[in-house]
């Protein structure tokens, strides 16, 4: 029990990291809001390893800690509708067994910038934002490709190692 406890905080520590890493390197596209979204190497490398709620708990716990420590109330709004909504389609895309986890992960990164932008347009009541989907789009497929590709690779890593 105590070594699962363990492996959940280091998992929790690694998106903390990952996420402090793109606070201080600011991976910019020159479009805004667009962020390679690093943390989610431990969330889509979680669906695989770990139990959907083990990984929802990490996805919530490092938005709210990284929002507290990071953000604001703003930020910390729109990334919890981003994080939980991505979370969501992800797990429901890996049921499914159509997709690679390349494919899951590029419907998280793609369903994370959608469920930003429907707070956005929500908060700010105004439809409009919605125009800039098309960018946020291409961009939560090409980095949800990344996030996939390097998560494929942690696990076949790990299995490799135990």
């Amino acid at each position: 029990m105590s070594k699962h406890v363990a492996k959940l905080g280091i998992f929790i520590a690694l998106a903390m990291i990952f996420s402090y890493i793109e606070v201080l390197i600011p991976f910019s596209f020159g479009i805004p809001g667009v962020k390679l979204g690093i943390a989610n190497i431990v969330v889509v490398t979680g669906l695989y390893i770990l139990k959907p709620q083990e990984v929802f708990v990490i996805s919530v716990l490092r938005i709210l800690l990284m929002g507290f420590l990071f953000g604001n109330m703003l930020t910390l709004v729109y990334s919890l509708a981003g994080g939980i909504l991505s979370f969501v389609v992800m797990l429901v895309f890996k049921k499914i067994t159509l997709f690679s986890i390349i494919g899951v992960s590029a419907a998280g990164g793609v369903f994370h910038n959608f469920g930003q932008i429907l707070m956005a347009a929500f908060i700010l009541h105004n439809e409009k934002i919605m125009y800039y989907f098309p960018v946020l789009l291409v961009a939560g497929v090409i980095t949800g490709i990344l996030i996939g590709f390097l998560s494929d690779n942690i696990i076949k890593a790990l299995k490799h190692y135990n």
